[in-house]
């Protein structure tokens, strides 16, 4: 839920007007919007890039999950890994949209742990491949752009530690 249905809904629960103070937060959301977009298009457009190098680092740095018996051996499993980070990472480019998390966390995180410990999937290497996203992402962005996305993708990682 963005900032400005969150101050709607909140004011509305309390019959009141919005206060000076959430209608400064909905200003500044408006105002960062066009800088929130941007990155999220960057993102979208070198997903293939940011997928294909996270995937490459994580399977340098976790060889036992592309090794026999590992969840990502073989090409199916492989494309099974980079699909699911693939979704990571739209996860991570609808929360900067909403300068929010309640997108990833409502449409992905919910119930992500008991999923991957049904499948046996070691949760700490999705973390890393997440982890390996945001380096490659943010070296696409400037200094304060970075910023702004790394703490989506913080979130991400957070929510499987």
């Amino acid at each position: 839920m963005s900032i400005v249905t969150k101050s709607i809904v909140n004011a509305d629960a309390e019959a009141r007007y919005l206060s000076p103070g959430e209608l400064d937060r909905i200003k500044s959301f408006v105002t960062s919007g066009e800088r929130r977009l941007r990155i999220a298009q960057t993102l979208s457009d070198s997903r293939e890039r940011i997928v294909k190098q996270a995937g490459d680092q994580l399977f340098q740095k976790r060889p036992d999950v592309v090794s026999p018996g590992g969840n990502a051996y073989g090409e199916e499993m492989t494309a099974t890994c980079l699909r699911d980070l693939d979704y990571y990472l739209r996860l991570v480019t609808y929360g900067i949209v909403a300068g929010d998390v309640t997108p990833i966390e409502e449409i992905g995180l919910v119930g992500v742990r008991e999923m991957y410990n049904s499948l046996g999937t070691p949760i700490p290497a999705v973390a890393e491949g997440v982890r390996a996203m945001k380096s490659v992402a943010t070296s696409m962005l400037s200094a304060e752009d970075a910023g702004e996305a790394g703490s989506y993708f913080d979130y991400v990682i957070g929510a499987m530690q």
